[in-house]
């Protein structure tokens, strides 16, 4: 499983289109030891199976990797000053989750691992597959499976470990847009291979929604990608399309191109789009560069109230922050390109439409943030082996987000952490990054993820939530693995 990167300039001739996702050439990144690769078994043949319903419910929610690089890289630097900006507006919102190295023998646990934590959570994971052979056509993203035979039974495997429950597939990047590699006869093999693997995902998994690859809106016609798009399926074997990939175009261009390419197949009342939303909200740069551009924002935040039928979702499919070869080493987090990003949106997230109350509270929240800790109503033991900052980082009507750092004042090195605490009032913890955050009644248990469970002596670890409440108040007391934390 892996993470998308950059690729260098397109080595196409100047006057073809921009491609669409300007992101390949993976790198891998491990998984827990020890995951078993069992799972559906299914036949040799990649046979048919119905796509679900069409759309995806407005109060879908959409699953946060706290594994990612931007979680990881938050969690790292508590101290840095664009650590708060970072944390807010790009670690604590779902992105995608690349499969693009070619591993037959581990896809399976792979996919299970990640689909296994997003049911736990509540929330549904978006998988982007770049696996077909010959992807980028050869460009700095060469790679993939083999030949098409190894495909077929690698997205067998891939669909495998989807699992009953909800999952969002993003099928093959450039995979139908770009083929100006291919003869006509590798075309046509790929397109049904393509179809294949819609249906394979299908018949493994009926809960997943399977978009396949509509280029976007400054590269083919409407006509002609859908022309494309049928032939590899799409009134078939998917669920749909996506547009945008990795690319700056704005949402309402983007929307109107995808609302054009289903028209051109018929507007067929089970197919819908989703749109890359990840960089475009301040539109494409001058002179069509691609490659780690200045003057960039995150788009519209991930989400599938879209308020629109056609549009399932707007998804955060390239994730903000990673190079796309130029400004550094591709697919490498960047702050310095995150904090560009994110400090040119024009607000932070809103909760989720389903989170405010229904009726106004009877209290309201301040306008501003109330304050970020109260003092102890009794001193800190003697002593205290922790210290813990609490802050408010936004707050609005019924909901908040917080940041919490944690650090160890002890002599000896924290392996594995607990951060327990309870709320004054009747915040509710909705999501977490960083941490896993469980809840009974005003208590409240933060642990760590595993990678960031260590806390050297002298050292700190962060972490960060969204609640709702009808109310103010910080919590005033904290216990690190049962021992009294002092609050600064």
């Amino acid at each position: 499983m892996t993470r998308p990167i950059g690729n260098p300039p397109p080595t196409e001739p100047p006057a073809v289109p921009p491609r669409g996702s300007r992101l390949r050439k993976a790198v891998a990144f491990g998984l827990a030891a020890g995951l078993a690769a069992t799972g559906i078994a299914l036949s040799t043949g990649l046979t048919a199976g119905a796509a679900a319903p069409a759309g995806l419910p407005a109060a879908t929610q959409l699953y946060k990797d706290p594994d990612s690089q931007v979680a990881r890289w938050v969690a790292a630097n508590p101290g840095d000053s664009r650590r708060p900006v970072i944390a807010r507006r790009i670690a604590s919102q779902p992105q995608a989750i690349w499969f693009s190295n070619y591993s037959p023998t581990t896809v399976t646990g792979d996919v299970r691992a990640i689909t296994t934590a997003a049911a736990a959570a509540g929330q549904v994971p978006v998988l982007a597959v770049y696996e077909i052979p010959n992807r980028d056509c050869g460009g700095a993203s060469a790679g993939g499976a083999p030949d098409l035979a190894s495909y077929d039974a690698w997205v067998r495997d891939f669909a495998a470990g989807l699992g009953s429950g909800q999952s969002i597939i993003i099928l093959e990047p450039d995979s139908i847009a770009l083929t100006t590699c291919l003869t006509a006869q590798q075309q046509a093999d790929r397109f049904a291979s393509l179809s294949r693997a819609g249906s394979a995902i299908h018949a493994a998994a009926p809960n997943a929604k399977v978009y396949l690859d509509g280029g976007h809106s400054a590269w083919n016609s409407a006509s002609e990608q859908a022309n494309r798009l049928r032939s590899a399926g799409i009134l078939t074997s998917a669920d749909g399309l996506f547009t945008n990939v990795s690319n700056f175009n704005t949402t309402s261009n983007e929307v109107n191109f995808a609302k054009n390419v289903l028209a051109a197949l018929g507007n067929p009342a089970n197919l819908h789009a989703v749109i890359d939303t990840s960089r475009n909200g301040n539109g494409p740069a001058g002179g069509g560069e691609w490659c780690d551009p200045s003057g960039r924002a995150i788009g519209t935040y991930p989400t599938t109230d879209t308020g629109d039928q056609a549009i399932d979702a707007f998804l955060w499919v390239k994730p903000p922050g990673e190079a796309d070869g130029c400004a550094g080493a591709a697919g490498t987090f960047l702050p310095d390109i995150a904090y560009a990003l994110a400090s040119a949106a024009p607000s932070d997230p809103v909760p989720p439409a389903t989170t405010p109350p229904t009726t106004p509270p009877t209290t309201t929240p301040p306008t501003t943030p109330p304050p970020t800790t109260e003092p102890p109503t009794t001193p800190p033991p003697t002593g205290a082996a922790c210290s813990v900052s609490y802050k408010i980082a936004s707050a609005w009507t019924g909901g908040f987000t917080a940041d919490v750092t944690v650090r160890n004042t002890g002599a000896a090195a924290v392996n594995g952490w607990s951060l327990a605490w309870s709320f004054p009032g009747d915040q509710k913890i909705t999501s977490a990054w960083n941490a896993k955050a469980t809840q009974s009644g005003a208590a409240v248990t933060a642990t760590d993820l595993g990678y960031n469970g260590t806390i050297a002596a002298g050292g700190s670890t962060a972490f960060g939530f969204q609640g709702t409440a009808s109310g103010s108040g910080s919590p005033t007391a904290f216990t690190l693995n049962g021992a009294s934390c002092a609050v600064s």
